[in-house]
C-alpha cells in the first residue's frame, strides 16, 4: 500500500506523503489563555521529546452540543485572540473549527489549519468557502458518511493537495460509533492524507442524556490499530483532568498519560512504514 501523496503543509509541517507521523491535539475546548498556553507548551515539550510534529488544536465555539446549557467556549472573538497568543508564544501551529461562511475570513488570519466538524462536512458553500483561502483543511469525516463518500468532499474543495480528511467512527446503533479499519486505506486511495481521531471515536453521542459520555479507557487500543494500518496524522483531544473538563471529559485522553502512549504509537508508525515500503 502506498502512503498518501501529495504532502499537506500545515506551518512547517508536512503531513503525508511519507513525512513522520504528526499529531493535532489540544483541550476539546479553549477554557482560557492560561489553560490553552499551559497545555499548548506542555504538548509542545512532550512532541519534542518523542519526536512528533504538533499542530495545537481547541475550539473557540463548539456549536454541536447535546443540550442549550452545555458549554461552548469563549467565542470567536476572543478564542482567536487566544489561538494567536499560543502561535506566538509557544511557536506551534493552530487549527479550530470553522461553523459558518462568516466565520472564514477572521479565522483565516490566524488559523494554520481550518478544521471543518463532521457535521458539516456535506456543507457544500462552506467548503468551497473555506478552500478559497488558499489554506490546508482537515474534514472530518460524517458519522454518517461510508469513507468511500470523501471523494464527494474532495470535488467540493477542489484543493486536494491541501486536504486531510479525518476518520472519526461512524453510527452503529443509538449513542454510539464504530471505527471500520477499512477507512484507512479506501480514504488513502483516494489521494489524501488520513487522520484518525482516537478521542471523537470513542465518544457516546447523547450517551448520558444532556451531554456526550465516552469510553476514554479504549483509546489506546484503538490508537494502535489505526497506525497499524496506516496514518498520516492523529488527532486526540487531550486535558490534564478530563473529568473535570467543561466539554467532551469522558472521552478526552489525560495530558499526563500522553507521553507514554506517543511513545508507543510511534514504534509501531515506524514497523508499519517499513512494511509498507517493502
Amino acid at each position: 500500500m502506498e502512503r498518501s501523496n501529495p504532502a499537506v503543509q500545515v506551518g512547517d509541517i508536512m503531513i503525508g506523503g511519507g513525512s513522520p507521523l504528526a499529531l493535532i491535539a489540544g483541550p476539546c475546548v479553549i477554557e482560557s489563555a492560561e489553560s490553552s498556553l499551559l497545555a499548548a507548551r506542555t504538548l509542545s515539550e512532550i512532541c519534542d521529546r518523542v519526536g512528533i510534529p504538533f499542530i495545537f488544536k481547541s475550539s473557540f465555539d463548539k456549536a454541536n452540543r447535546t443540550s442549550v446549557e452545555s458549554f461552548r467556549g469563549p467565542g470567536i472573538e476572543e478564542g482567536v485572540e487566544i489561538l494567536r497568543i499560543v502561535q506566538r508564544e509557544v511557536g506551534v501551529p493552530v487549527t479550530s473549527d470553522v461553523h459558518d461562511i462568516s466565520q472564514v475570513d477572521i479565522l483565516a488570519d490566524v488559523l494554520d489549519l481550518f478544521q471543518v466538524p463532521a457535521f458539516l462536512c456535506r456543507q457544500t458553500s462552506l467548503l468551497s468557502e473555506v478552500a478559497g483561502t488558499g489554506l490546508p483543511i482537515n474534514v472530518k469525516k460524517g458519522q454518517f458518511l461510508a469513507p468511500w463518500d470523501v471523494k464527494g468532499i474532495i470535488g467540493k474543495v477542489r484543493n486536494g493537495d491541501k486536504l486531510l480528511i479525518t476518520e472519526r467512527g461512524t453510527t452503529f446503533g443509538y449513542n454510539n460509533l464504530v471505527v471500520d479499519f477499512r477507512s484507512f486505506p479506501v480514504i488513502r486511495q483516494l489521494g489524501v492524507p488520513v487522520v484518525y481521531d482516537a478521542t471523537h471515536s470513542l465518544q457516546l453521542p447523547g450517551g448520558l442524556g444532556d451531554s456526550s459520555g465516552g469510553m476514554r479507557q479504549y483509546v489506546p487500543h484503538l490508537c494502535r490499530a489505526a497506525v497499524a494500518c496506516g496514518l498520516d496524522a492523529l488527532f486526540m483531544e487531550v486535558h490534564p483532568d478530563p473529568d473535570s473538563a467543561p466539554c467532551d471529559g469522558p472521552n478526552m485522553w489525560p495530558l499526563g498519560d500522553l507521553e507514554g502512549l506517543l511513545r508507543v504509537l510511534l514504534a509501531i508508525d515506524k514497523t508499519a512504514r517499513e512494511g509498507l515500503s517493502k
